[in-house]
């Protein structure tokens, strides 16, 4: 586990009609050590084997609630913080719907996610806007991180395949 990256498991009550729960809830986030304001939610959808990221933003860092509506994803957070003893590490988890596991991803975070399932649809509630004149990206299979992506050849963007490695990324300050 790396220091600010935070997992959020759900109280879930759940009887012969389903289940309820609260996805968020502010006080409860607060006293969980996430104190952050939600200014922008997107979902996506993607295919198995899909891999997306290691993707973050170098002005406007945006930290990241995410969790799993459909299927199943390996997710996977990286510091990317120069000042931190974390530098370079990652820490991945596997998140589902079935789970219903949620994670934080802390701002000045790369962030990315392999699918593992036929198919999965992914939510996230961001800190900040989504600016695509400071987006960057590290390559997925830098081996100077190591990931231990489920994927060994994922179904990527050409901006993810084209990405660089993390010693020529330009990186937040």
């Amino acid at each position: 586990m790396l220091r600010d990256v935070i997992i959020v498991q759900p109280d879930v009550h759940a009887d012969n009609r389903g289940y309820f729960m609260e996805t968020y809830h502010r006080q409860e986030f607060v006293a969980g050590g996430i104190d952050r304001e939600f200014v922008q939610d997107n979902q996506s959808m993607s295919t198995r084997g899909t891999l997306r990221g290691l993707h973050y933003q170098i002005q406007r860092p945006q930290g990241k609630l995410v969790r799993v509506l459909h299927g199943e994803i390996y997710d996977v957070s990286v510091d990317i913080r120069r000042s931190s003893p974390d530098f370079g590490k990652w820490f991945g988890i596997r998140l589902s719907a079935e789970n219903k596991t949620a994670l934080y991803v802390p701002p000045d975070f790369a962030h990315g996610f392999c699918v593992l399932s036929e198919r999965a649809e992914f939510f996230y509630k961001c800190t900040d806007f989504y600016a695509p004149e400071f987006e960057r990206s590290i390559r997925w299979d830098d081996p100077d991180l190591a990931i231990a992506w489920p994927a060994r050849e994922p179904v990527l963007s050409e901006k993810d395949a084209a990405a660089p490695f993390l010693r020529d990324a330009e990186l937040p300050r």
